[in-house]
């Protein structure tokens, strides 16, 4: 019996020291850890945060180059008709929105949906608008009929939207 106390007597001691030793290591690898995971996720900040950034301007050029008053000013040529600039229109849209698909990358996935659903439904107001006129008039009556549903159309556009949208995810990276 007195050899178990002794055997106590040392190590309750040992015990205490070795737990006391280990919660102290715990605490100091886990600082140096999270100090680590602060600095790596520091580092790799200012690598994407100025790509990041990049893409979200381009998307917005995206959305401003997509718009129909845009995209007529850029593609319109006397003597068009209508069929041929309402296949123009949509080409350069889609060719637009194609041209930065890569930048999905760098944004999240509700704003790359909300960019799609502006295309999409900028491409069907075009489509739309040109299945009432006749593909061989002027493309004037197109312009004018787009300009029309522009108007009928209240509030901002959904392109002006997904730019509303790209500034929000913007703001929320500061």
């Amino acid at each position: 019996m007195e050899m178990f106390f002794e055997l106590l007597k040392y190590t309750i001691p040992a015990l205490i020291v070795f737990v006391t030793a280990y919660y102290l290591l715990k605490l100091y690898l886990d600082d140096r850890l999270r100090y680590e995971l602060a600095a790596q996720r520091s580092e790799s900040l200012k690598i994407t945060l100025p790509l990041r950034l990049q893409a979200l301007e381009r998307l917005v050029l995206l959305c401003d180059r997509a718009s129909i008053s845009s995209t007529l000013l850029r593609i319109r040529m006397p003597g068009m008709t209508v069929n041929e600039l309402r296949g123009a229109l949509m080409l350069a849209i889609s060719q637009e929105f194609d041209h930065n698909t890569s930048q999905q990358l760098y944004v999240s996935d509700t704003l790359w949906k909300i960019i799609s659903f502006a295309k999409n439904e900028t491409l069907t107001i075009v489509s739309e608008t040109g299945e009432d006129l006749d593909p061989k008039a002027d493309s004037q009556e197109l312009v004018n009929a787009l300009f029309k549903v522009l108007e009928e159309r209240e509030g901002i556009s959904t392109l002006e939207k997904a730019i509303v949208a790209i500034r929000t995810e913007a703001g929320q990276m500061f």
